[in-house]
């Protein structure tokens, strides 16, 4: 299929953005940022900086795109294993990200989330997150939710914690329980599931992202790393959930 807006090199100002009403959560695992700045020689710490810009690429396309949610696996609660010289550059990267981009994100009517468990990070980080869901309260466009310490197995086990506890207490009864009321446990309680899921970098894994968010997700892999990611390769990946037929389970 010849698909104009996804010629490559055109410039942004070119492309279509195609609006799709059946696609309302898009969720990307931003992979290979620090195996795009070992390819130059550079530290790793180089091609997490490099993957900001291609952040706020991305979310512009979307916007632009009329996607309702965005969210982003920003840090995991297993990217606590790297050298702690890398985890730190990685926790200043979102108040960097919003120092520059924040003004922006707000004229493009952009409300800013997270996921995650906010409270064992560093206070800057976490200060710099609060301060864009505050100051982005009041928009109505696209939600970007960033997934900050986030683990989805511990977002289950914190879920079925405080869903037992609910029981004890008497607010909730076994018989009264199914998957919805278990999905207002989630850290994602307030949005729909993904509809899309795009991983980057060529490895094809969820990485324990929103495990039970994706039963019927969408997949999409892309080789490309998250640095070199484009609006164009966003825009082929939207083409190709619209070609698929979404059965959840029938015929």
């Amino acid at each position: 299929m010849n698909i104009p807006f996804l010629k490559n090199k055109q410039p942004e100002e070119a492309l279509q953005y195609p609006v799709d009403h059946t696609l309302d959560h898009v969720a990307i695992i931003m992979d290979g940022n620090g195996r795009w700045a070992q390819k130059r020689g550079l530290p790793r710490a180089a091609g997490h900086k490099e993957g900001l810009s291609t952040v706020f690429k991305i979310v512009k396309a979307a916007v632009k795109c009329k996607v309702n949610v965005l969210t982003l696996y920003t840090f995991s609660t297993e990217n606590w294993k790297r050298p702690k010289s890398e985890v730190d550059v990685i926790l200043r990267l979102p108040k960097e990200f919003l120092s520059v981009y924040l003004p922006d994100l707000i004229s493009n009517n952009v409300r800013i989330e997270s996921i995650g468990d906010l409270e064992k990070l560093p206070a800057h980080t976490r200060e710099a997150i609060e301060y864009a869901i505050a100051r982005t309260r009041d928009n109505d466009g696209l939600q970007l939710n960033l997934a900050l310490n986030y683990g989805s197995r511990h977002e289950i086990l914190h879920s079925m914690k405080e869903l037992i506890t609910d029981i004890n207490a008497g607010k909730l009864s076994l018989d009264e329980l199914n998957e919805e009321q278990f999905s207002t446990y989630l850290y994602t309680k307030d949005v729909k599931d993904p509809d899309l899921l795009i991983r980057t970098g060529g490895e094809k894994r969820l990485s324990n992202f929103l495990l039970w968010q994706l039963a019927y997700t969408e997949f999409w892999f892309s080789d490309v790393l998250w640095p070199d990611f484009t609006e164009v390769e966003f825009l082929r990946a939207l083409e190709q959930f619209r070609q698929r037929n979404r059965r959840y389970g029938g015929v």
